[in-house]
């Protein structure tokens, strides 16, 4: 069995990205197609407006998921905050993904709403990418770094 080295986490922002969405979803580590069917009654199914981060919000996400990870000795690679979703390329020391995954999104929470934000602010759950060797690590490593904000 291969090493794991490291791993990319996606999490999106509560109902800005559906399934059945137009631009693909992932569901069980498969990408899917649209499903307008699916996206319409996803939508209908919202508690909430959708949540967008504004640009203040981003660095506050950023700055939260950095502290965190410098207070725990954890080693973040990348990370790219967006108005829609976040990714992180962690490197591998163990931990379960499901316990970093809520770590962050808890911690990001609690800085949010000390800024004012209510309701809620992520989609359950996450996409999760494994990398198994340097190559597919640096590569994680170039999609975040590149990825408009």
């Amino acid at each position: 069995m291969a090493k794991t080295v490291g791993y990319m986490v996606t999490w999106t922002t509560y109902g800005t990205w559906l399934q059945g969405d137009r631009r693909g979803y992932v569901r069980n580590g498969q990408v899917l197609g649209e499903n307008k069917t699916l996206h319409d009654a996803n939508r209908g199914r919202l508690a909430q407006r959708p949540v967008r981060l504004g640009k203040e919000n981003k660095a506050v996400v950023e700055r939260t998921i950095l502290g965190k990870a410098r207070r725990i000795g954890q080693s973040i690679l990348a990370i790219a905050v967006c108005s829609n979703h976040v990714h992180i390329v962690v490197g591998h020391d163990g931990r379960p993904i499901e316990e970093t995954v809520r770590r962050y999104k808890n911690a990001s929470t609690v800085a949010l709403r000390e800024k004012g934000l209510e309701g809620k602010v992520w989609t359950r759950g996450y996409d999760k990418r494994f990398c198994f060797d340097e190559a597919s690590l640096q590569e994680r490593i170039r999609y975040v770094q590149g990825h408009d904000s």
